[in-house]
């Protein structure tokens, strides 16, 4: 295949050129929403192009549009080459033909998101014409058919739905349901993520998952990592749950089967209870694999590495002493290792697991990693991103070396206030090291703290780009951030990760006690008595927390989405098996105590720290009450408090304009109440 793709390949990489950096000036929520969003990388099977898709930010009109990239993977230092670049349009998922001289891709040219065909000195052809939007798709081996998936009603397919029956009102009826809604959406009874299967030549679709209740991939965050096409093209590894009643309460995730020729689907990991996803299979098509967790109703046990034999069914485990939860996973060109990400003490690295022997060998060292795709010399193209900028392409070869492929965001990032990274470990509760990192501007004068808390739990705030929760951004803005991985989170082995369970506001609490005075004690930067202290989630639920529980500590609190009342949760949020896990694995009214005994609305009498409220009303995970309650409470209690709610976000604030005027209520909380201390 040749390296030059396509003919609308002249469009220049104009969109990354900025002009002379100016003056150096901190920077801001706005300039974090103006970096080049780089996602989606394909690379051609001879492995001489990369495609990727960008999108930037039109700040006024509030909306993102994004555009399809290319790149020649031969010339070092080559630039990147634009596309497509029509207006009011976006571009995206891209992948190559078998043959080289065309592209697939998703766009919304047609009013919903559809597959179209680039050929090389050609205009794009749509390629599907389904009546829905088409979610996402994968080429399959021999060229010859697409995997799409799209949600669909019962009883309908691509090209439509039967006329339905009219109703008198506008009520959503439920009866003996799982999900009635889920993360942000209400569920729509009877309609699924389903998959199908297009002949490329006849434009055929064939319904693949229609015999199944549930959604193909998962919801709501589910994507091509959990589809594969077999080798021969013949068949189609996905994962799915059951939907069913129990569904608010399951983990579990299986990895099926099907052939394209009319067979029922086949469950291939029905014997575990718990999750399994992530199927893989390699290169010769004689071995599957996937991870796997043990623990029924539990979200973030390990994910370890199975290997199942396809003919005989026998699977195995490898790499089972390594005590890290595996995130994604791909095969070596060889098919002699597996290229896997996990998090790994405030990293989120590479490595190679060896299938033979099992070893893990690290490929990578700082940032967040993610997109492996191995090459048939052995390198592996992949996107990474830290605290100091958003993700780029990179390529690391067999010998180690690593080399940046692209720069989209090098010119604004070259107008910003510098940055520093510190890590520090100290000894928590239990006697364990705990780790922690700050980040600060770099200047002479004293800091106040941005003591910040993640969510998760079962997660980290270490050395990634956020578009949510952006140290960078607080740094930039005269703080001195400061962050502690408490119990519960995740690149310290599993026992650690356990160790939050009927814990929550126990040993996190000793972790962040001990971090912050360890932190302020060894950094006289930071103005130990100046501090304000923020999270979302499980942060937030912590912010609810320390204002009972460590009430004399800060001088503002920013609380986002955040547990109020554990009685009210448990009857409120979707995803039932979290909140039953993590207090004991019950339901509210089958063990209370466990639930009361970490309960912030138990300790509102000792709350006094002024606080900000924010809430997206879209927010089924933690619905808006609970910071409506939150906000009552300090309302009563004549506590200084401000409430923010957004109608239109979920448990994450997205959009532009809503998220820069986040930063402003946050930042601006945190000016009032954090004046400069005399020194």
């Amino acid at each position: 295949m040749k390296h030059i793709l396509l003919s609308t390949a002249a469009l220049a990489f104009t969109a990354f050129t900025f002009g002379t950096p100016l003056a150096a000036r901190p920077m801001t929520a706005a300039d974090m929403h103006m970096m080049h969003r780089l996602a989606d990388p394909a690379v051609s099977r001879d492995g001489r192009t990369a495609l990727f898709s960008l999108s930037t930010t039109d700040m006024a009109a509030g909306k993102r549009s994004t555009d399809l990239y290319s790149l020649d993977l031969t010339r070092p230092g080559a630039t990147p080459v634009r596309l497509t670049a029509t207006p009011g349009e976006n571009e995206g998922s891209p992948a190559f033909a078998r043959d080289g001289r065309s592209i697939y891709y998703l766009s919304s040219k047609s009013g919903v998101s559809q597959v179209y065909r680039m050929m090389r000195g050609g205009k794009p052809v749509q390629v599907t014409h389904s009546k829905v939007d088409v979610n996402g798709f994968l080429v399959s081996p021999d060229g010859a058919k697409l995997l799409v998936y799209a949600d669909v009603g019962a009883g309908c397919d691509l090209a439509g739905c039967p006329t339905k029956t009219a109703t008198p009102g506008s009520a959503r009826v439920y009866e003996n349901s799982g999900f009635i809604r889920h993360w942000d959406s209400w569920a729509i009874p009877g309609e699924f993520s389903r998959l199908f299967a297009i002949n490329l030549a006849s434009g055929k679709a064939t319904a693949l998952t229609s015999t199944l209740t549930g959604h193909a991939p998962g919801k709501p965050f589910g994507g091509n990592e959990e589809l594969a096409w077999a080798p021969d093209s013949r068949s189609v590894f996905f994962t799915m749950r059951q939907a069913d009643a129990v569904e608010p309460r399951s983990t579990n995730l299986d990895v099926w089967n099907v052939r394209l020729d009319g067979s029922t689907p086949t469950n291939l990991t029905a014997g575990n209870l718990a999750t399994d996803t992530l199927p893989s299979p390699s290169p010769d098509g004689r071995t599957l694999a996937y991870v796997a967790m043990d623990r029924p109703g539990y979200e973030a046990d390990r994910q370890e590495i199975r290997l199942r034999n396809l003919a005989t069914g026998e699977t195995r485990q490898i790499a089972d002493n390594w005590d890290r939860s595996v995130g994604e996973l791909s095969w070596a060109a060889d098919g002699r290792s597996l290229i896997v990400g996990a998090d790994d003490t405030l990293e989120h690295p590479l490595f190679r697991v060896d299938i033979a022997s099992g070893e893990v060998t690290r490929l990578t060292l700082e940032g967040h990693t993610g997109n492996a795709h191995p090459l048939a010399d052995g390198s592996v193209v992949y996107t990474s991103n830290s605290i100091m900028a958003p993700d780029e392409l990179y390529r690391t070869d067999a010998a180690g070396r690593t080399t940046a492929l692209t720069a989209v965001n090098r010119d604004l990032l070259a107008q910003l206030d510098p940055i520093t990274l510190d890590r520090f470990n100290f000894t928590g509760a239990n006697n364990d090291r705990v780790w922690g990192i700050k980040v600060k501007p770099v200047r002479n004068s004293t800091l106040p703290i941005a003591f910040l808390v993640h969510g998760g739990p079962q997660g980290s705030f270490g050395n990634d780009w956020s578009y949510r929760w952006n140290p960078r951004v607080m740094a930039s803005a005269g703080y001195g951030v400061v962050s502690v991985d408490f119990h519960g989170s995740t690149g310290y082995g599993q026992a650690f990760t356990d160790a939050i369970r009927n814990n929550w506001g126990g040993w996190p609490l000793e972790d962040l006690k001990a971090g912050l005075a360890f932190a302020t004690s060894r950094d006289p930067q930071l103005q130990a008595d100046n501090a304000c202290a923020l999270g979302a989630s499980y942060g937030g639920y912590m912010m609810n927390w320390i204002e009972g529980n460590w009430p004399d500590r800060f001088r503002c609190i920013v609380q986002h989405d955040g547990v109020f009342d554990a009685r009210a949760m448990a009857y409120e949020t979707e995803e039932l098996w979290f909140d039953e896990w993590e207090h004991g694995g019950h339901a509210y009214y089958e063990d209370p105590e466990a639930f009361e005994r970490w309960n912030p609305v138990n300790h509102v009498a000792k709350w006094s720290t002024p606080q900000l409220v924010i809430t997206g009303e879209k927010d089924f995970r933690i619905p808006y009450t609970q910071g409506i309650a939150a906000y009552t409470a300090l309302q009563r209690k004549g506590i200084p408090s401000r409430l923010v709610v957004f109608p239109d976000e979920n448990h994450w604030v997205l959009k532009p304009k809503n998220s820069v005027q986040w930063y402003g209520e946050v930042l601006g909380w945190m000016n009032r109440w954090t004046a400069p201390v005399a020194r």
